[in-house]
């Protein structure tokens, strides 16, 4: 299940509070879930990356993944790479924010679970980016 944080907008606070997370948001790095974990861990390595969302066909965010748990849970159990779906990886218990949401509650959700990056979603859980402290910060 994910956790979803969200803390009332104090009254008067103009500036980051009043921002939607939608205004700072990057494009999000990800795979889909259907590929295989080989065909998955091709495209992080091409795109020099060790970690990624993964999304459904549809965009919904389903997860993340990592390289390096990848390569050891599915070569580890003898589960053959180029079969083994993406998706039976996912790490399911990943932190978000809505893209309707201020800056401050994506700051916030970020510092309650201890992330410098979250996913941002629709309401219906459709991945539109990421967002970060730094972007916060200097955004």
């Amino acid at each position: 299940m994910n956790t979803l944080v969200t803390k009332p907008n104090p009254a008067g606070d103009a500036n980051l509070d009043a921002r939607p997370v939608k205004d700072i948001i990057e494009p999000p790095k990800t795979v889909l879930g259907k590929v295989s974990v080989q065909t998955g861990l091709g495209e992080m390595q091409a795109r020099g990356i060790d970690s990624a969302l993964v999304t459904d066909q549809r965009g919904e965010l389903l997860g993340a993944v990592s390289s390096n748990e990848m390569n050891q849970k599915v070569g580890g159990l003898g589960h053959d790479p180029k079969t083994e779906p993406v998706e039976t990886q996912v790490e399911k218990n990943n932190v978000y924010c809505f893209e309707d949401q201020t800056v401050a509650e994506a700051e916030q959700i970020m510092l309650d679970a201890k992330v410098a990056e979250v996913p941002v979603v629709t309401r219906e859980k459709l991945l539109v980016g990421t967002t970060n402290l730094e972007a916060i910060r200097t955004g």
